[in-house]
């Protein structure tokens, strides 16, 4: 899974509304329902085969699992200012990264989304995406 000519996404996830199992249950997944404008821009940004590592929001507060992002994105039928992509599980970390550690780490500390978890999607680096592997004991 280290495909680092892709991007590579942080999504963020409410798991009361729709999180990790969710996914796996639903498999390939319209990812809507993101409204902030910055967050809409990197949805826009998003290619097929683009890595994402999906984030937990509260009560969890962890990264919980790798997905892919499975389409192009376009526009939202019933709401034509909102862009869209699919995504589909590809499989858990081995570990759940939780964001008490994430804060205490030298290189994924600066993860946008540990300073600015108001942001659903977002860029992270290819040495962060690395490093979250290595953490979280998910093989490459």
């Amino acid at each position: 899974m280290t495909l680092l000519h892709h991007n590579i996404w942080a999504f963020l996830a409410d798991p009361s509304e729709f999180g990790w199992d969710d996914l796996v249950r639903h498999g390939t997944t319209v990812w809507d329902g993101v409204t902030n404008a910055q967050a809409q821009r990197y949805l826009g940004q998003c290619a097929r085969g683009d890595v994402v590592l999906i984030y937990h929001t509260a009560p969890d507060k962890a990264l919980v699992g790798l997905a892919r992002v499975a389409s192009a994105p376009r526009r939202e039928p019933r709401q034509e200012n909102r862009v869209v992509v699919d995504i589909e599980p590809v499989k858990p970390l081995a570990r759940r990264i939780p964001l008490a550690e994430l804060k205490g780490d030298e290189v994924l500390r600066d993860m946008p989304f540990v300073r600015m978890p108001r942001v659903a999607v977002q860029p992270l680096t290819n040495q962060q995406f690395l490093r979250v592997l290595e953490l979280s004991g998910t093989p490459r």
